[in-house]
């Protein structure tokens, strides 16, 4: 340990960009191994026949799973750190999707695709990292988090145009091969080389600035606490649970995450079905995850200077009007409106991500809070694996998306009331709302 504190404390910059470089590179791997599965779902869809929303449960069965399991993981993530979790949960994914190469039966992809990839991939997606990543910056939190989410955009825009060609010529079982190993060749050693906590664990402090000059827990330079008593609360999952603030985040992020996975899930059969092609499908997914690299660091470096119920209503609009594009599409189908939908999706739908674990840890920040946001993660993976499950079933039912669309559109929007209701600004100030304030 003193050598790790010696050598981190002569670099001439602050490790916790070392940590935010490894996990731009982990998201942008293991955050599109997941989102593969909207790749995966018409292959296996067209070899299979199974119906719609059957096929769906997979991706839903999945987040279940990792419903169920987030307050361990949290718990697993506080224990261990993301040095030891984040590789066991890039195995898992590694596993589940070779294993899925020798599947045959619906349920034994629910097993593999499911289980293992979909529900082992919260370690290595949006939840895991959140629960370490506010860990080192106060001052900078939303745009730091917003940096490393972003590499999920820069992993797309290759993997995914990648993944589709090997599927278009050689089949999806050989991509399924393919996502294991970059998981094994890149995500594995890298976290187990660099990967850290929290900056005390290297002698270091939050944003890297000296002890001495930290004079509250958010940034240095101004005081951005609102309600004093409730953050010299120490937080633990039982006093969180018995305030309402919780109950709303919880709905806040549950829908936020509704809106987000229903349409990643579905859009690819959505747009095939309207007669896009597959390129022109993979080439729109690109679109969503590369805007989705803009969308994410400025809406996260926004909502430092904005606040965060309004960045998380800007990104909520943005899920409203890619619905309402994909409504119109039903009539109108466009390749200028289908990008249009990407674009939407991806530079103002993908901001929430940066502020997933900025907001709860505005709120519930401490010794305890990776527990907590494990525990509200619950209601956001429920949000992730309904809404996919949902659509898919109305589908079956009614041979048409638009009542699922219209049903995001209403989830959406109710993810903007919860919000204002949770309201973190009551908690801290943003450092810019703190800023003005001073003045």
């Amino acid at each position: 340990m003193p050598q790790q504190r010696s050598f981190a404390a002569r670099l001439p910059f602050f490790y916790g960009w070392v940590v935010i470089a490894v996990a731009f590179v982990t998201m942008g791997i293991g955050v599109n191994a997941r989102t593969a599965f909207s790749l995966l779902y018409p292959p296996i869809l067209d070899e299979f026949g199974w119906g719609y929303g059957g096929t769906a449960a997979i991706f839903s069965i999945g987040f279940i799973v990792s419903t169920l399991a987030t307050p361990i993981v949290g718990i697993l993530m506080g224990r261990f750190g993301p040095r030891i979790a984040i590789p066991v949960g890039a195995i898992m994914v590694a596993a589940g999707l070779v294993l899925a190469t020798w599947a045959t039966a619906l349920w034994q992809f629910y097993l593999t695709l499911g289980f293992l990839v979909i529900g082992g991939s919260i370690f290595i997606s949006y939840i895991g990292h959140s629960m370490f990543l506010a860990n080192w910056f106060h001052r900078k939190r939303g745009f730091a988090v917003g940096v490393a989410f972003s590499g999920v955009g820069v992993g797309g825009i290759v993997l995914f145009l990648w993944i589709q060609s090997i599927i278009t010529s050689v089949g999806w079982r050989v991509s399924c091969w393919a996502i294991a190993g970059l998981l094994m060749a890149i995500v594995v050693p890298l976290n187990l080389i660099f990967q850290r906590q929290r900056p005390e664990d290297l002698g270091l402090t939050p944003d890297g600035e000296a002890a001495e000059r930290e004079t509250d827990t958010a940034t240095p330079q101004v005081d951005t606490i609102v309600d004093h008593d409730w953050v010299a609360t120490e937080w633990t999952v039982r006093r969180a649970l018995a305030t309402s603030r919780f109950w709303w985040l919880a709905l806040t992020l549950g829908t936020g995450l509704f809106a987000w996975y229903t349409v990643q899930v579905h859009q690819s059969q959505y747009l095939e079905q309207l007669g896009f092609g597959k390129e022109q499908v993979a080439l729109a997914l690109g679109v969503v995850v590369m805007s989705g690299i803009v969308g994410q660091i400025f809406l996260g470096h926004l909502s430092d200077r904005i606040g965060r119920e309004l960045v998380w209503t800007i990104s909520l609009s943005g899920y409203v009007l890619c619905y309402v594009i994909l409504l119109l599409m039903a009539s109108q189908p466009s390749a200028f409106l289908m990008y249009a939908m990407a674009a939407a999706q991806g530079a103002l739908g993908y901001g929430l991500a940066s502020l997933y674990g900025s907001m709860p840890a505005d709120m519930f920040q401490g010794p305890r809070f990776a527990a907590i946001l494990g525990v509200v993660s619950v209601a956001a993976n429920l949000g992730a694996g309904v809404g996919p499950w949902v659509a898919g079933i109305i589908f079956d039912f009614s041979n048409s998306y638009d009542s699922a669309w219209w049903l995001a559109i209403a989830v959406s929007c109710t993810s903007i009331l919860a919000v204002w209701l949770a309201a973190p600004r009551k908690v801290r100030l943003v450092p810019g709302q703190a800023t003005k304030r001073s003045r």
